[in-house]
């Protein structure tokens, strides 16, 4: 299944617009749309996931993407509440793999271990999610399987507004570089410890 590249917007800088101003002549009219900025976007209360897929997502953002050598992780970045935004404007594919996504991690939690996803230990995380981290040859390439696309996909997608959060912009100024991944990606597992040291990117390989 071929997924939608949603996250153009995620590419820019963090106080680019990200629904551009548009106008439509009408009856000899202009109508004027407003802005609305990533910033701002990211700070506006969640309103598309429900309260538990919200919470798998921050766990998810919480694994994937810890904070480490000085930079927020998904969780600081508000990343979580960024695509909650951002879903909600996407086309009706990515708002249902998301959906799906995150419905079936709290079904798989509750299976093994009577929790909801957001409420798992990290051992309890990793007997979840180890089985759906696979191997991608090439980013466009997402496994067939939804619920491994979806990891894979909530994985990247997590990263990428992390790192162009307004948290992340002012850690890089205060630390004078925009650097720290170090070609691993985020890999720790709980901030560097645990299960998840280096394979944590579903496209690394080594």
């Amino acid at each position: 299944m071929k997924r939608r590249n949603f996250l153009r917007a995620l590419t820019a800088a963090p106080a680019a617009p990200l629904l551009a101003q548009q106008t439509t002549a009408q009856a000899g009219a202009v109508q004027q749309f407003p802005t609305t900025s990533l910033d701002a976007a990211g700070e506006s209360a969640p309103s598309f996931f429900t309260a538990s897929q919200l919470g798998a997502l921050r766990r998810l953002g919480n694994l994937f993407v810890p904070a480490r050598d000085g930079y927020p992780g998904a969780v600081e970045a508000k990343a979580p509440e960024f695509l909650d935004f951002l879903v909600s404007v996407s086309p009706a594919a990515d708002q249902q793999l998301y959906r799906n996504g995150l419905e079936a991690l709290n079904a798989q939690a509750n299976r093994q271990f009577k929790k909801s996803f957001a409420d798992l230990d990290d051992a309890q995380a990793d007997a979840v999610i180890r089985p759906l981290l696979v191997a991608i040859p090439w980013e466009k390439d997402m496994p067939d399987d939804p619920l491994k696309h979806f990891v894979a996909q909530a994985r990247r997608d997590l990263e990428t507004a992390t790192r162009n959060s307004r948290e992340w912009a002012t850690a890089a100024s205060t630390s004078g570089s925009r650097g720290g991944r170090g070609g691993r990606g985020f890999g720790g597992f709980g901030g560097g410890q645990g299960a998840y040291i280096l394979p944590i990117d579903p496209i690394y390989k080594g």
